[in-house]
């Protein structure tokens, strides 16, 4: 026979009809075990034909009409009173696709998934949906993975400002294990109790991240990202070039030459500089005016921690 889980069934015809070629295949006769008790049973309730989807052969799709019987459990004590035999690799329960059939469309899910799966499926002979492609995506058992011995911890954001989650990585592989929902140390200590044997705890300055390692795993020891010691090395520097702006100017020109929104002389302003000393002006501009911090922030569309900064640097260097 051209597939092996034909062995299985008695294949009574095959014919093709629009294109499509139809193999109209039966069980055999005999026992069939309880798929929940194991007794075997050859009491017939009843037959009914099954299709299935197979993989293609020749450049056309194949269709197979399986008959198959519901038979009686014979055992008292199973819940089952009647059930349906199962044909090794050709069939499973609730499934139109042969087991060969679907391992192809879920391959096709991991590497494509949605529309540009459902395109390629077309041409395989296959035709889905992108929401079947995302049904058999999510259905799909995730890797086995251990416990890392280095172990890093970030957040990431769903939606910047409002919504976020933890990221959980292997930093010897440097694959992702986990996704965690918000970025509060309970999730995290609890997700570390479960998976012992983590040696190093690699994550950033925030404290929340910090009290889970710490409740988690205390045989761990906590470092920190090279990662986030350059951004911090950065970010100092940038504010302390930012604090001493006014030692650029050329020797000679006094502070009081220099507006409140103009750069130094002899440096052009960046964007973000004309933008962050604009936002200091108005700011104190109308707190001038006996405006309060939630007053400006609703006025400018501005977060309330962003005009208190604001508020708080005397000068926009600060």
């Amino acid at each position: 026979m051209l597939f092996p889980h034909f062995k299985a069934v008695l294949v009574e015809r095959v014919f093709t009809e629009c294109g499509v070629v139809h193999i109209v295949v039966r069980t055999f006769d005999g026992a069939a075990p309880c798929p929940d008790c194991e007794l075997p049973s050859n009491r017939v309730h009843s037959c009914y034909e099954r299709r299935l989807a197979d993989s293609p052969i020749g450049n056309q799709p194949v269709l197979i009409e399986l008959t198959v019987r519901r038979l009686y459990c014979g055992n008292g004590l199973c819940r089952r009173r009647t059930f349906v035999e199962q044909v090794a690799g050709l069939t499973f329960r609730y499934g139109r696709r042969t087991p060969a059939s679907r391992r192809v469309l879920e391959a096709l899910a991991v590497a494509l998934v949605g529309r540009a799966g459902a395109r390629l499926a077309v041409t395989l002979h296959s035709a889905v949906s992108r929401t079947t492609l995302l049904r058999l995506l999510m259905a799909l058992p995730g890797p086995y993975w251990e416990a890392p011995k280095v172990f890093g911890v970030d957040d990431f954001a769903t939606r910047r400002g409002q919504h976020y989650g933890t990221v959980l990585i292997d930093c010897e592989a440097r694959k992702p294990l986990a996704l965690l929902p918000g970025r509060d140390a309970g999730t995290l200590a609890t997700w570390l109790c479960e998976h012992p044997g983590i040696e190093v705890i690699c994550r950033d300055r925030a404290g929340s991240y910090a009290e889970g390692a710490r409740v988690g795993a205390p045989q761990a020891v906590q470092v920190a990202h090279r990662f986030h010691l350059w951004q911090n090395l950065g970010t100092a520097v940038e504010q302390c070039v930012r604090r001493h702006t006014v030692c650029l100017r050329p020797p000679g020109s006094g502070l009081s030459e220099l507006p409140d929104i103009e750069p130094p002389s002899g440096r052009e302003m960046s964007p973000i500089e004309a933008r962050i000393r604009e936002r200091h002006a108005i700011v104190h501009a109308l707190l001038h005016q006996g405006h309060s911090i939630r007053e400006i922030a609703r006025e400018l569309h501005m977060g309330g921690n962003t005009v208190r900064r604001c508020a708080r640097a005397a000068t926009p260097e600060e």
